[in-house]
């Protein structure tokens, strides 16, 4: 391929669409002569082709400083091909007859053909998992690996098969799924970390009623979650990464480690976070696994650099917790915990990053301020009912936007790992910042950390030093 034809992308009348500040969305025409809407953005060496996963308008993603985020991620060193599928936001057609199959494949060649491309990785998230599959079975030439993201290979629980919904279970869901449908509520599932961002919710009310209707929405994901490409994961001959985040819980990962294990030579990595939507939580740490897997390096981290301490907290147990009490009474106990724990970070001058799960990732120039802000929340939430835990740890971070990411981030999440109920576990290196502080400690010894190199020593707040 020549580098003119891979640095451009053109529209069914010879348009040229990529290379645009702005993305621009436009049209090609399939084979039956589907209007299908598509964006290019990007100049990178590599083409990479994304099936959302969701009916996500393309005209609407870069209002999201996610979606925003992640296609820099990818534009960094590929040409990125956005696909609306047949009956999806901006494309025409019927969203169930263009789902895995001969329309959905000659769909993809007609984009393909109009952008210019020749092969390209393609990324199929969620529920476009599958229709990725069958065509690099079906059209090898054309793909030069697959990634799949938080998907499956059927999503109807079998005898030998546990992935899944029960099949007596799928019109109830999918019925509830329709009621639900343009409202903010299924935000909750598939980007648990969001669901306190009024901004993101609203936005995620737009998107639904732009990208589908109730009743399409509806066929669809009865269609999506019964499609079975089992048979064809055998067949899969071009590079494979399977990816999924391990708390998700609108698709398992379980299902995805069955993908891995039945396509030859696959990688599966697991995620951190429970966020089903690519572009929702840690999306540096999704777009890193991608870019290595493509190209062999991920970028250098980008963003200030400086010392901070990072305090992790999380609920205990909450899931037999939330079971127990009901969903009345567990929205409002954790909103109750929400709110203390907001308070108790702006007394101590934190800073709230996000939640995660059950739990608040925040930072503080202090640690003194971050270990007594840890001790508090831990004992008002033991108050009012519930079991919370606490880590931290003091290091260099990478500021990017709103959001902290590098390896002190990922011990402070560790050592929040290791400590039990209303315990405050922290590193050394807390430990060494609360010199004169007054604020005891007990030696707890040395500790692997999961996925951190060597043994770290860890201490805990005595117990008498946790109260507000």
């Amino acid at each position: 391929m020549s580098d003119d034809r891979l640095h451009r992308a053109v529209s069914a009348d010879g348009t040229e669409i990529a290379g645009h500040h702005h993305p621009s969305t436009h049209y090609v025409s399939s084979a039956d002569g589907t209007g299908l809407a598509i964006e290019v953005t990007g100049n990178g060496p590599i083409d990479v082709v994304c099936l959302p996963g969701v009916a996500l308008p393309v005209d609407l993603m870069w209002d999201d400083p996610g979606c925003v985020r992640f296609r820099g991620r990818l534009e960094a060193f590929s040409r990125v091909i956005w696909f609306e599928a047949t009956g999806r936001g901006a494309s025409e057609g019927d969203p169930v007859a263009g789902m895995v199959g001969e329309i959905f494949d000659a769909d993809l060649e007609a984009v393909l053909d109009a952008a210019g491309s020749e092969r390209a990785a393609v990324l199929g998230f969620g529920n476009f998992g599958p229709n990725a599959i069958h065509f690099a079975v079906t059209h090898p030439e054309r793909v030069a690996a697959l990634v799949l993201f938080n998907t499956y290979a059927h999503y109807v629980r079998e005898e030998g098969y546990p992935w899944g919904l029960r099949a007596e279970l799928l019109a109830r869901f999918v019925a509830d799924a329709k009621a639900r449908w343009g409202s903010d509520a299924i935000v909750e599932v598939v980007a648990p970390s969001r669901w306190n961002d009024d901004r993101f919710r609203e936005w995620w009310k737009r998107v639904s009623r732009l990208g589908s209707g109730p009743d399409e929405f509806a066929r669809t994901v009865r269609a999506s979650f019964e499609i079975d490409v089992r048979s064809l994961l055998s067949a899969v001959t071009v590079p494979v990464l399977v990816l999924h985040r391990e708390a998700d819980s609108y698709i398992r990962a379980g299902a995805g480690r069955y993908l891995a294990e039945h396509i030859d030579g696959a990688k599966f990595v697991v995620l951190p976070g429970g966020d089903h939507l690519f572009f929702v939580g840690d999306t540096d740490a999704l777009a890193d696994e991608i870019e290595e897997f493509l190209t062999g390096r991920h970028q250098a981290l980008e963003g200030d650099v400086v010392l901070s301490t990072v305090l992790f907290t999380d609920i205990v147990d909450s899931t037999p917790q939330a079971a127990r009490l009901g969903h009345r009474a567990w929205s409002q106990l954790s909103g109750d915990h929400d709110a203390l724990v907001r308070d108790a970070l702006h007394r101590h001058g934190g800073r709230e990053i996000k939640t995660i799960g059950d739990g608040f990732l925040a930072t503080f120039d202090g640690g003194t301020r971050a270990v007594r802000c840890a001790t508090e929340i831990v004992t008002r939430a033991k108050a009012i009912g519930l079991d919370v835990r606490a880590g931290l740890h003091t290091g260099e971070i990478e500021v990017r936007g709103n959001d902290v990411a590098g390896l002190s981030v990922t011990i402070a999440k560790r050592v929040c790992d290791k400590a039990g109920a209303t315990q405050v576990f922290i590193s050394e290196t807390t430990k060494g910042v609360l010199a004169g502080s007054g604020i005891p400690v007990i030696d707890i010894g040395s500790h692997v950390l999961k996925g951190i190199p060597d043994e770290w020593r860890l201490f805990t707040i005595e117990p008498s030093n946790q109260r507000t």
